[in-house]
């Protein structure tokens, strides 16, 4: 495992070795019927999650070790690319969104609420006025700027029909960041720092993710690329050139400073052609040579928007320039749902047995499994081995349950750890243990010392 030493202070990661006897892993024998998808499906039976209402979900000990590794990941580029985190409130006063004139226009998915005092409220489904007000606040002159804000945020959309489990519910995580700028040209650098980051951080995840020409919807501006990966349970059909699937990822060496280098990986994504249906040009598409047309389904992961003055305008959000003069700000604000992307990776990775986690994101590294509680040498093995791997930095979730080998096989396939480990009195007798690779099937027989080295390797 290797360690990004361009991010500082590293503050190492606690690796943990749970016992599966005393873990809450509430697992489901049978599919739920309101299970459409694959994802939703497989979220509810390896105990991820728990639905409280419609699109109101709890996240359960497995799903939120996920939900956390993926917002580590997005912190760590959004840090990388020059944002800065704050936290802003669920709840959000009418007053503000009047500012916008969004108040009356944003739709029946805003949840708006009186307070005891009888103030208008509402429950957050974005933050462009607040971080909006707080940059009126404190932004001054041209010397505060650029600035990215970033926060990682529970929001609320009363979306018609939930549908999809995390895919499409009516609470979710969502990381939003919002840029100022003094002008169009720095406004153009700060997209493409966040286009750049978004290239690195669903890459990181696992993903392959292309930016797609797309509407901007409610938030408003001129321009704006949808981040799609593409998977049969996509909710949109996308068109793309297939060229676009061997792109190398901007490395992490990247300099955000470079705005001719960040240009430069704009330009070359956006190169060939790839649009969501609302943008879709088919005369375009068909130009295409039909060995390199892509026509799919997709699931939209992260959402980018450049909108110039349109909430710095109405809020009178104005700095001095470095040419004396009074400059409006042009922003730019930037989305990812973290609780949508678990169900996103699942659809992208799972079979009939279960999830396939890819490494960087699995809520533990490695399954371990005594097929012999009680065994005093499987016993001894198997906490050789938990302690070997968690002194290296995996995290290993022990099946110590007195249960039959074949449901302690299902459990594992079920959640999805990358590696499987199995100590059984057989193989042991011949000084081996079983190490299985989740995501191919192979099996290799290693003696326990080369079984930690393999997994480490």
């Amino acid at each position: 495992m290797q360690i990004d030493s361009t991010l500082t202070p590293f503050v190492p990661p606690v690796r943990t070795a749970m016992r599966l006897s005393r873990y809450f892993l509430p697992n489901l024998r049978e599919t739920p019927k309101e299970a459409e998808i694959a994802s939703h499906r497989l979220m509810l039976r390896a105990g991820l999650i728990r639905q409280q209402s419609a699109g109101i979900y709890s996240w359960l000990p497995l799903g939120l070790r996920v939900l956390n590794k993926i917002t580590a990941i997005i912190r760590e580029e959004q840090v990388r690319a020059g944002a800065q985190e704050i936290l802003m409130p669920t709840i959000q006063p009418a007053d503000l969104w009047r500012e916008s004139g969004r108040y009356d226009a944003y739709g029946k998915e805003m949840l708006r609420i009186r307070d005891r005092h009888d103030r208008e409220m509402l429950y957050g489904p974005t933050n462009e006025e607040m971080v909006t007000d707080i940059a009126r606040a404190y932004v001054r002159s041209y010397k505060d700027l650029p600035l990215n804000l970033y926060h990682i945020q529970w929001k609320f959309r009363d979306e018609i029909r939930p549908r999809f489990g995390t895919m499409r519910s009516r609470e979710f995580l969502m990381k939003d960041a919002y840029s100022f700028d003094i002008d169009a040209e720095e406004a153009r650098h700060s997209y493409n720092r966040m286009f750049t980051a978004y290239l690195r951080t669903f890459s990181r995840l696992g993903l392959k993710a292309i930016p797609m020409q797309a509407d901007t919807g409610p938030i408003g501006g001129d321009l704006s690329h949808e981040f799609i990966i593409l998977a049969s349970t996509g909710e949109s059909e996308v068109f793309c050139h297939q060229d676009f699937l061997d792109f190398p990822i901007p490395a992490a060496d990247t300099d955000f400073e470079d705005k001719e280098a960040l240009q430069a990986i704009f330009d070359r994504w956006t190169s060939l052609y790839a649009a969501t249906s609302e943008k879709h040009d088919p005369a375009t598409f068909e130009a295409i040579a039909p060995a390199k047309q892509v026509s799919a389904r997709g699931i939209e992961v992260g959402h980018i928007f450049y909108f110039g003055t349109k909430y710095s305008e109405p809020f009178g959000l104005s700095v001095a320039g470095s040419d004396g003069r009074d400059h409006l700000l042009h922003m730019g604000s930037y989305g990812i749902g973290p609780s949508r992307l678990v169900a996103a990776l699942i659809e992208a990775n799972h079979d009939e047995a279960g999830i396939i986690w890819p490494d960087p994101v699995a809520p533990f590294h490695v399954s371990l499994l005594n097929l012999k509680v009680g065994d005093e040498a499987t016993d001894v093995a198997a906490r050789r081995i938990e302690t070997a791997l968690t002194a290296r930095g995996f995290d290993v979730l022990y099946d110590d349950r007195d249960e039959r080998p074949g449901a302690k096989f299902a459990t594992a396939d079920l959640i999805g750890s990358p590696w499987q480990v199995l100590v059984g009195p057989k193989s042991l007798a011949e000084g081996k243990v079983e190490v299985k690779r989740r995501a191919t099937g192979e099996r290799e027989l290693l003696s326990v010392e080369d079984a930690v080295e393999r997994i480490a390797s």
